[in-house]
């Protein structure tokens, strides 16, 4: 299993993809709850979070990753917190981030397929 594969049927499922032709077409953006939801799964299924970005109205608000919170991407503290953070500078961002899928974990996921 592909990682992008692991995120379409485990991470995004049943959220909408909001990318509006931001600059990567690759990269999902969600509306602020549908992302909680994200980093919700991402969680519970030990991902790794690189980095968050935040836009507004099609610019780039903000972005935030796990190296200037001082935590491991797979912590999900910082990334609870920045979402947190987000959410109080500003009403209506969508959020997109890179994720880190381990290879043990595609591994198990593709011999349960």
């Amino acid at each position: 299993m592909e990682k992008n594969e692991f995120l379409e049927q485990h991470i995004f499922t049943g959220l909408e993809n909001i990318n509006d032709g931001y600059e990567s077409e690759v990269t999902h953006y969600f509306s602020e709850a549908a992302f909680a939801t994200v980093l919700e799964r991402a969680a519970h299924f030990g991902l790794g979070i690189y980095v968050i970005e935040a836009r507004l109205e099609g610019a780039v608000f903000g972005t935030y990753g796990h190296d200037k919170a001082k935590k491991k991407a797979t912590d999900p503290k910082w990334y609870t917190q920045a979402l947190s953070d987000f959410k109080k500078r500003q009403a209506d961002l969508v959020y997109g981030a890179t994720y880190k899928v381990s290879q043990k974990l595609l591994d198990r996921n593709s011999e349960s397929a």
